[in-house]
């Protein structure tokens, strides 16, 4: 990550193996990402060098690969689409009644569209924030 990465911290209710398990799941985004349709053409078992496709709501098609696996403990993707690169790296800590998920972001745009980068990072993390927030209302269920 850069120094143009953002971040945010969200506390779940739920084992910290559990909330791991979940948000490292690509089939599992659609119920929490508000940006996805679908996840498809996932490859790989869970782990680093696992790839999929994320079908965004505007129909971006974004090839996304993890690049970090270590449960329980952080966990790491990349996306990208025609130049732009989208990192977002998750750390689990335990915490009493559950765990907290410390989110990274960074979005880097190409060539003359650089500038956007941290303008798209700080959208993301408004993005993660709620997204996180709807996975921790799902994993109170588990």
């Amino acid at each position: 990550m850069t120094p143009a990465a953002r971040r945010v911290r969200v506390d779940v209710d739920a084992p910290v193996e559990v909330v791991f398990d979940y948000l490292a799941d690509p089939a599992n985004r659609p119920a929490w990402q508000s940006s996805l349709r679908r996840v498809v053409e996932i490859s790989g078992a869970p782990g680093a060098g696992q790839r999929w496709t994320d079908v965004t709501w505007p129909g971006l098609r974004p090839a996304m690969a993890t690049v970090a696996h270590e449960r329980p403990r952080r966990w790491a993707e990349r996306g990208t689409w025609h130049g732009v690169r989208a990192d977002a790296e998750l750390r689990f800590t335990e915490r009493p009644g559950g765990c907290r998920v410390d989110a990274t972001v960074m979005v880097a745009m190409p060539g003359p569209t650089a500038p956007l980068g941290p303008l798209l990072t700080r959208l993301a993390v408004l993005a993660m924030r709620s997204d996180l927030r709807r996975a921790a209302a799902i994993l109170r269920s588990f």
